[in-house]
This record gives C-alpha cells, sequence and structure tokens, in this order.
C-alpha cells in the first residue's frame, strides 16, 4: 500500500512540476511559441494522434523492431551465455573479444549495418540486436557460474541427457539471472531504438519526433516523447513481473 502511494505521489509532483514550467514557458512572451511543450497541450495532442493514426502506427513500427532485435539478442544470447558459464577455455579466449565489442557504442555500427543490411529497417534490428544481446550473455554467464557443480554431478550419475540437463537443472537455475538480463537488454534495446529511428526510416516514434520538432509541433513532440516513457515503464514492469513469477528465488522466498 505505501509503495502505490509513494507511485501516485512521485507520479503528482512529476506533472506538477511539468504543469509549472510550462505555464511559465507560456507566460514568458520570449518563450510562449513554445508553449507546446507543457503539460496541458501535450496531454490534449493525444487524441488528435490516435485519431489521425498517428500513434498506432509508431508504436506498431517501434515495437515490430524492438521485438525483433531483442528476440535475436536472446536467440543468440542464451546459448553462448551458457557455453561462456559452462566451458572455462570458451570463457577465457572469448572474453577479452567480447568485452571489447561490448564496450563499442551500438550506435557507431551504423555506418556498417547501412552497408551490409538492404533496408533500414534490417539496420535499426541489427543495432537493437547488438546492443542487447550483452545483458544477456553476461547475466545467463553469471548466473550459471552460481549454480552448485553438486547438481550437475548428481545428474549425470541419475542418466540424465544433454537436453534433460539443460531444461530440468540450468535453465531453472539460472531463470532469476536469464530475466533479470532481458530486462537490461530490454532497457537498453528501447534505448537504442528511438536514436536509431531518426535516421533514414519513415515510421516508427523515433521519426514521429524528428517530423514533429521539423513541423514546428511541439505537442506532438513532446506526446511522442512521454509515449516512450509510458511504454518503457511498461515493458520493464512486465520483465519484474516475470521474474517474480518464474524465478526459483522468488517462488522459494
Amino acid at each position: 500500500m505505501r509503495g502505490s502511494v509513494n507511485w501516485v505521489a512521485g507520479m503528482a509532483i512529476f506533472f506538477a512540476l511539468w504543469w509549472l514550467g510550462g505555464y511559465f514557458i507560456a507566460a514568458n512572451a520570449k518563450t510562449a511559441s513554445f508553449s507546446g511543450f507543457g503539460l496541458l497541450p501535450t496531454l490534449a495532442a493525444f487524441p488528435e494522434l490516435w485519431q489521425a493514426g498517428k500513434l498506432q502506427s509508431a508504436i506498431l513500427a517501434s515495437g515490430e523492431r524492438l521485438g525483433s532485435g531483442l528476440g535475436i539478442a536472446i536467440v543468440i544470447g542464451l546459448p553462448v551465455g551458457i557455453l561462456v558459464g559452462r566451458s572455462k577455455l570458451f570463457r577465457d579466449l572469448s572474453n577479452s573479444g567480447f568485452q571489447f565489442i561490448r564496450m563499442i557504442s551500438p550506435l557507431s555500427w551504423m555506418p556498417i549495418a547501412v552497408l551490409v543490411f538492404s533496408s533500414w529497417d534490417g539496420s535499426i534490428v541489427f543495432l537493437v540486436a547488438i546492443a542487447a544481446v550483452w545483458p544477456v550473455i553476461f547475466a545467463t554467464a553469471a548466473g550459471l557460474a552460481k549454480v552448485d557443480p553438486a547438481w550437475f554431478k548428481v545428474a549425470r550419475n541419475l542418466g540424465a541427457n544433454p537436453v534433460q540437463m539443460l531444461t530440468q537443472i540450468i535453465m531453472p537455475a539460472i531463470a532469476f539471472d536469464i530475466f533479470t538480463g532481458i530486462r537490461l537488454a530490454l532497457g537498453v534495446a528501447w534505448v537504442v531504438l528511438v536514436p536509431a529511428e531518426l535516421l533514414g526510416v519513415t515510421s516508427g516514434l523515433g521519426y514521429s519526433i524528428k517530423d514533429a520538432r521539423e513541423t514546428l509541433s511541439y505537442d506532438h513532440l513532446t506526446a511522442m516523447v512521454l509515449t516512450i516513457g509510458i511504454i518503457g515503464y511498461f515493458l520493464d514492469t512486465v520483465c519484474v513481473m516475470l521474474i517474480r513469477r518464474y524465478s526459483w528465488h522468488w517462488s522459494g522466498a
């Protein structure tokens, strides 16, 4: 109950400060042209964007790119993370290379992605995937490193085959770490997606922000920014719920 009250109070303070800032912007003759950044014009822009279909199309386009990139990151990151966690030789050989590539800004791959992929959508999906794969890999490997080796010995003694070892021992044991890695990957992917959509494409939330800026529709711009925050917050909340629901760390507490 206290958490809910604190959440409501925090959001009320945020929107109150936003309204106050918008009021001073509108009241000043020098900044009155930027009054669209205020809270009330932003909220009023949502019905207009929804009726025009701009909001739905932007969310759908960005959602498809995010889902594709994050899905690729998970499909690649989970097996590589398990390999890093289980094989000391592979971990020692790959660590320096992985750490080097991980520290390269995902957006710096943009020129290469444009040359390699035939479409902007493919380039953006690649940027999202290369940004999101590292949290999945390292969280999975870290979770596997914490598993008691005796579990694997007992499973082998009981005749478990590799598939059973993976599905009955490894995946349940590191579920908490996997979902935590996916949560981190989602945050990184969401941050990378929007600036990536500022270039080349003609759809998505990033493009909508760019279009609103060029047409001086400041209320539309802040409405799209607010939409990005709402969607990101919702997706992060879903990840937290999955961690609580499926992780043995939580269920055993």
